[in-house]
């Protein structure tokens, strides 16, 4: 067994080269794209957008979705539990999440915890690596992820119900409901996941002999959302959003004898947008109100808990100028305001305000230029004189050469900043230089990206122990991360049958400069693939993940590391009907009964299974 699964794992990753969507993102003139930025200013970035076949393979936790396309590597504690991400050798909080063109990384701690979030939300994903700053704000330094709604204007009227049932009573409802015709558009969804996740422990017995099992892991995460655009006229258009969500989990224990606690938080997120095109000049104002908060319970039967809770009020105001036919002027203001209270950190306000100016030059069709600079304003902190400049190069019809260097951030946090054992009023925002090259190939239905990058970081935002053994935020470090992503796309139709392969490699060195070891929780290795068949009717899909062993310490200490680990999963599915068609699928996950974990001691499920059924009507 173990050499044909490395016979298998050879052929879909021979040579480094994986499988990912093509980065050229393509809309029918229709489709109303919710972040337009991230279409008119990434040319010179790699951008892998999943599309609706990728959406539909996956589970509906965002975490699934993300680890098993993408190069982001996720440390998870346990199944269904707290998830963070590592994008090119930084931290959680150095990837910035961005909800249809609004940065929705918590204001208490920076990061996103992604099994808060479901997929089948969006019909737009995308992953752009590299520096965002100068159009997202704090935290792009790694990359950033894209969250969008995006809308069309023809008459449909459509939708969808799918239910998922798997291992440990796993129970999925996710609907769909979209309306549209040429001057309404419509979107409303609902998903509820939930799981007793109490699977056992491949491998764990306590010293009675006895299988060990996900203790406390309970979870549900419900998720409504909602978008509606009107066109006033044919260069006016008018949208709404709304996004609310709200995760009440049990922690998974590490022993028997610990406390059974609890975690609920909640967000969120209310975005007005409107936006119109008089001749040269098109104008996009935004308004959005956004909430999270939590409460953690020491111990889920008493009513005690911690809490925290911020509200941001943002506000930008976009204003471009085609010039000429190839000159693009773009002018960004923006103001927030966020209020946050807890248990923690006490009361505090902040307020930023951010002017940018972005430029957009195309010599010709095939070679295209941009240039950004970004400055922000508080009394918290001060902040750098941002900047991004790329060029993408058609060199040939099927080689595009692209060229970025970018100057980005990432703010102190409420935690950083105030928390009551330890909060450093005094910090300054990490900065970080980063520049990359991209080559791309691309032949009929073939597409290969490479992309080499190095990021230098300063004044790296750290807890380290100080006086009396309290922790306290400091900027110590200096990080030195380079490494090189590859991503490859090949579709090919034989009659009536469809091949499709693709997938992601990073290979990433993330070092301290002052001690030349690795970060912990960055792999060296991440690879990725996925082989799908289509015939008729029939759908089947092969999906692998492979993450490298990881240190779990600073000093690198070989006994102290999580080992490597690849994970495949397995489905096929049938489509019945051909009016209101109705779709019956199944899935082995952890098809080869790994025992693995990305967290010390917070074990994964082995061999699970789910079942499916998708209604279109």
């Amino acid at each position: 067994m173990t050499h044909f699964k490395s016979f298998l794992c050879f052929c879909l990753l021979a040579s480094q080269l994986t499988f990912a969507q093509k980065d050229s993102i393509t809309r029918l003139k229709e489709v109303v794209i919710a972040d337009a930025k991230l279409r008119k200013f990434s040319s010179s970035q790699t951008i892998l957008s999943l599309n609706d076949a990728v959406l539909s393979k996956n589970s509906a936790l965002l975490t699934n979705l993300l680890n098993y396309n993408s190069v982001l590597y996720f440390k998870e504690y346990g199944r269904g539990m707290l998830s963070t991400v590592a994008f090119r050798g930084t931290t959680a909080s150095q990837t910035a999440v961005i909800w249809n063109g609004i940065n929705i990384n918590s204001q208490m701690n920076g990061s996103t915890d992604f099994n808060t979030i479901s997929g089948t939300d969006y019909n737009a994903i995308a992953v752009k690596g590299g520096g965002g700053s100068v159009i997202y704000g704090s935290g792009a330094i790694g990359g950033t992820v894209h969250l969008n709604n995006d809308l069309r204007f023809e008459r449909s009227f459509s939708n969808q119900l799918r239910l998922d049932y798997g291992s440990f009573n796993t129970q999925g409802m996710h609907f769909n409901s979209h309306f549209s015709n040429t001057k309404w558009s419509a979107q409303i969804g609902f998903s509820r996941n939930y799981s007793d996740n109490d699977y056992d422990y491949p491998g764990r017995f306590d010293w009675k002999g006895k299988q060990r099992f996900n203790e406390n892991g309970e979870y549900e995460v419900i998720g409504f959302n909602a978008v509606i655009g009107f066109k006033i006229s044919d260069k006016q258009l008018l949208k709404a959003y709304s996004q609310s969500s709200n995760t009440d989990r049990n922690i998974s224990l590490l022993s028997p004898s610990e406390s059974r606690t609890k975690y609920k938080n909640d967000f969120s997120r209310n975005l007005l947008e409107y936006n119109g095109v008089f001749d040269q000049w098109t104008m996009n104002t935004k308004m959005a109100y956004l909430t999270e908060g939590y409460q953690y319970y020491p111990n889920k039967s008493l009513q005690q808990y911690s809490f925290g809770d911020t509200k941001t009020w943002i506000t930008k105001a976009d204003v471009s100028f085609q010039a000429t036919p190839s000159f693009l002027v773009n002018t960004i203001l923006e103001y927030n305001t966020t209020r946050g209270e807890g248990s923690g950190f006490g009361y505090h306000e902040r307020q930023i305000g951010a002017a940018s100016v972005l430029f957009k030059y195309e010599m010709d069709s095939k070679w295209q230029n941009e240039l950004g600079i970004r400055k922000e304003f508080t009394n918290t902190y001060k902040s750098p004189v941002l900047f991004s400049a790329g060029s993408a190069l058609r060199i040939a019809p099927w080689y595009q050469l692209k060229v970025n260097v970018s100057h980005n951030f990432r703010i102190p946090t409420y935690n950083d900043l105030y928390w009551e054992e330890g909060g450093n009023p005094n910090l300054k925002p990490e900065s970080a230089y980063q520049g990359e090259l991209a080559n791309v190939f691309t032949y009929k239905n073939f597409s290969l990206t490479q992309t080499a990058y190095y990021n230098k970081i300063k004044d790296l935002l750290r807890w380290i122990p100080g006086h009396n053994g309290i922790w306290s935020p400091q900027n110590t470090n200096r990080v030195a991360a380079y490494g090189i992503e590859t991503l490859l796309d090949w579709k090919q139709q034989f009659g009536k049958s469809i091949w499709q392969l693709n997938g992601t490699y990073a290979y990433t060195i993330s070092k301290n400069e002052e001690t030349q070891k690795q970060l912990f929780f960055v792999p060296y290795h991440k690879a990725t693939a996925a082989l799908a068949y289509n015939y008729k009717k029939w759908n089947a899909n092969y999906q692998f993940l492979f993450n490298g062993f990881v240190f779990t310490q600073s000093d690198n200490n070989p006994s102290a590391i999580i080992p490597s680990y690849w994970v495949a999963n397995l489905g096929v599915d049938y489509e019945f009907f051909k009016r209101n068609p109705i779709k019956i699928g199944a899935q082995v996950l952890n098809l080869w009964n790994e025992k693995y974990q990305s967290l010390e001691n917070r074990m994964m499920p082995g061999r699970n299974f789910n079942l499916y059924l998708i209604f279109k009507f």
